[in-house]
């Protein structure tokens, strides 16, 4: 008997006959034997996980609990699974060591290629993700960084791990297809559910990231303070306020530039006597 979205591969005396697919009850020949080579492998993914329904119903069945629960662990499941892999320590393009887990959704496209192709269906599909996620992560940053060519074109582009993401997982997704399609298996989908500084040196990371955002910001008040120093100049001529030779604009400059430029708020100082 079979439920919705499973399957049964039979072969007799050693010849494959064909794929049982479909709910319903099914008469079999009993010289047929049932293959999943992948019955007993347990990954961190969903479909391995029954909730324990399947020991339920063998205890109802009495005395052909034996037979049956052979046939049962010997069902492909045909729906869509997710296998998430753990997390593993890659090097990234730069060397800097990172962090990174992927979740792939993939299923079974050809029961038979899946059973007779590969030792076990379950256990390559985890190896090859494991394989493709090292080979694509390795060919880019972990941030946007100057001179790195990630498309593989010969011209430096600003591709990264963090930046790019969906970019990342559709190679990864691809990555993996390829090297599966001989075992009859599907991926759907491939996503990064992990991505982070190895912790040997996110510490250091993490005062370069504050550094060029001090940088940044620096920069920015520089050129807002030269600009808002220009525009008193300028208004100042204009107005015809006060006319200052070259000496009295430079020490002008010098105190906006100090007052506007700090980092911490200016103490005014009254200067009662004159600039000579």
């Amino acid at each position: 008997m079979l439920g919705p979205q499973e399957a049964l591969v039979l072969t007799l005396f050693g010849n494959y006959i064909g794929t049982l697919k479909g709910e319903g009850f099914y008469f079999v020949n009993p010289f047929c034997v049932a293959v999943n080579p992948a019955a007993k492998t347990q990954l961190s993914q969903s479909g391995d996980v029954d909730g324990g329904k399947t020991a339920k119903t063998l205890s109802a069945l009495g005395s052909n609990q034996a037979l049956t629960k052979e046939i049962f662990s010997k069902k492909l499941s045909l729906k869509i699974m997710t296998l998430s892999n753990s997390r593993q320590k890659i090097n990234d393009c730069l060397g800097n060591p990172i962090e990174i887990g992927i979740a792939v959704t993939w299923r079974v496209a050809d029961t038979a290629k899946a059973v007779f192709d590969v030792d076990n269906d379950k256990e390559f599909l985890s190896l090859q993700c494991d394989s493709a996620l090292r080979n694509i992560v390795r060919l880019y940053p972990y941030d946007v960084s100057q001179g790195v060519d990630t498309t593989g074109d010969g011209h430096p582009d600003e591709g990264s791990l963090r930046g790019s993401s969906d970019t990342v997982a559709t190679r990864i997704r691809e990555e993996i297809q390829r090297k599966v399609t001989d075992a009859g298996l599907e991926i759907l989908e491939a996503r990064i559910t992990h991505l982070a500084y190895a912790s040997e040196i996110a510490a250091a990371m993490l005062q370069r990231q504050q550094a060029a955002a001090i940088i940044d910001a620096r920069k920015m008040i520089v050129e807002g303070a030269v600009g808002t120093v220009e525009m008193a100049l300028e208004r100042l001529n204009q107005n015809n306020v006060i006319s200052l030779d070259e000496e009295r604009k430079a020490a002008m400059v010098s105190n906006l530039l100090v007052v506007l430029c700090g980092s911490r708020d200016a103490q005014p100082v009254v200067n009662t006597g004159s600039l000579y």
